[in-house]
């Protein structure tokens, strides 16, 4: 198979005898420099058997003789066996006419034909260089032209260049190198017969390892190669798609989880198993391990287990209390100027809500575990209290009654204090009121909350209305 680079200079015809196209560079270099041609000899078999004191050769394609003066001097010792061309033709095609005039005319005519030689050397000399130049820049331009063998992301072929270096070769060959592209030899690399280039074209892989995700490049064509390419340790672990899965110039989405040791703790046993499991829950339950009801483990079952970890089994067991709370009211005093200072009447009594907690008692491997609040809610607002605080000024004295002993008749019923309430809850204060007789008097409230002065004042107007017998029994220490 021919190449454009190469030209194929003068094809020689079949016939011609020595293969070159009508020119022959041997002989060329022999009428050049007069050196025997490489298909001629001067053997025996060579001598005319003239006996002229020459022996001639006959070069080969001119039909010219040359005769040397030689050592052979005998004239018909051997046969002659060298024919000269028209001779052979003759031989071979009887329709050729032999020439005519014998043996001593065949002489003549050879030297003619020595004479004619020196002629056409002289006119061969110009042309034999002209050939050496040609021969010479032929050489420089197959000198140019390099065998390369290229190889574009796993597809080889060979071809012929006159690039000098890599970069030149991949623009001729219209190879476009990316950022994440490998060539090896490197841009700018020289070029030399038999060099093999390589470029391997880099692909996109959004790899995730143990839970870590993160976007790499890889020339490599298979999934295994890449894993090799970017040092994964992948033996035991588990991959999301085949190991032999071809990677396209667009790339894939590749989920690595490689064998780690994990260690899980549970009804006091310790159990190591090696494991690719995504979770925590997956490890649990190679492990062979069941949670019931409120178990749980140390690390939460959606965790990504990681090598040489340990995972607790928390065995749980519990039940919720509920306990109610009272919540405190709040007290609101307002002045009241028609009540005498120093009183204090409860307009309102106040009432204490109620707050309900829940709790969680729990059991975690036998252990009892301190009360955990889980809820609160109010059942019931508290009620704030209003309480009216008098303003009002004291009297100085009641007319009729200033002089009484009035220490001696509190002595007697409520032993002197003010605060006093009988059993049945009916009377009260200093004095034992009830609350009817009280509020006549002008009291506000309970007689046993209102201070002993204000009781007094009260005790002395009842005195001025109805004199001692509102106290029939201790009356008489009025006047003692």
């Amino acid at each position: 198979m021919s190449n454009a680079q190469f030209e194929t200079y003068g094809a020689t015809p079949a016939h011609e005898p020595w293969g070159y196209g009508g020119f022959d560079p041997y002989s060329a270099q022999t009428l050049a420099y007069g050196v025997p041609h490489p298909y001629e000899s001067l053997t025996d078999s060579h001598r005319d058997g003239y006996g002229d004191g020459y022996d001639r050769y006959e070069a080969h394609g001119t039909h010219e003789t040359h005769e040397v003066r030689g050592a052979y001097d005998t004239h018909d010792a051997y046969e002659d066996t060298y024919r000269p061309a028209y001779e052979l033709s003759e031989a071979a095609h009887p329709s050729v006419a032999r020439p005519r005039g014998g043996r001593r005319a065949a002489h003549r005519r050879r030297a003619r034909a020595a004479e004619r030689g020196d002629g056409t050397m002289r006119r061969l000399v110009p042309q034999a260089l002209v050939v050496a130049f040609l021969a010479g820049g032929t050489s420089a331009f197959v000198a140019k032209d390099k065998a390369v063998e290229l190889n574009v992301d796993g597809k080889p072929r060979t071809l012929h260049t006159f690039a000098d270096d890599v970069s030149e070769l991949l623009a001729e060959e219209g190879v476009e190198v990316g950022a994440h592209d490998v060539v090896a030899p490197a841009h700018g690399a020289g070029l030399a017969d038999g060099d093999a280039i390589a470029v391997r074209y880099g692909r996109p892989v959004r790899l995730t390892i143990d839970g870590q995700r993160r976007e790499v490049w890889t020339t490599a064509h298979t999934v295994e190669e890449a894993l090799t390419q970017l040092g994964v340790r992948a033996q035991g672990a588990y991959l999301s798609t085949s190991r032999s899965r071809r990677i396209g110039r667009e790339g894939l989405t590749l989920d690595v989880r490689t064998e780690r040791a994990v260690t899980v703790m549970a009804d006091g046993r310790a159990r190591t198993i090696r494991t690719n499991a995504a979770t925590v829950g997956e490890v649990v339950e190679q492990a062979g391990i069941t949670l019931r009801g409120q178990d749980a483990t140390s690390v939460p079952l959606d965790a990504f287990p990681r090598d040489g970890q340990t995972v607790t089994v928390l065995r749980i067991t519990g039940r919720k209390e509920i306990r109610d709370e009272a919540l405190p009211f709040a007290v609101e005093r307002i002045e009241d100027p028609s009540v005498f200072k120093g009183t204090e009447v409860v307009e309102r009594a106040g009432q204490a809500g109620l707050r309900r907690i829940t709790y969680s008692l729990r059991t975690v491997n036998g252990v009892r575990q301190k009360p955990r609040r889980i809820r609160t809610e109010v059942v019931r607002e508290p009620q704030t209290q209003v309480v009216k605080v008098g303003t009002k000024p004291l009297p100085k004295s009641v007319s009729g009654a200033g002089r009484l002993n009035w220490e001696g008749l509190a002595a007697c019923e409520s032993g002197g204090q003010a605060d006093a309430v009988d059993s049945s809850g009916t009377y009260g204060g200093l004095y034992q009121f009830d609350k009817q007789t009280w509020q006549s008097l002008g009291g506000e409230g309970r007689p046993q909350d209102a201070p002993a002065a204000e009781q007094t004042m009260r005790a002395k107007k009842l005195y001025v209305r109805q004199g001692s017998s509102p106290w029939p029994h201790c009356g008489g220490r009025l006047h003692g």
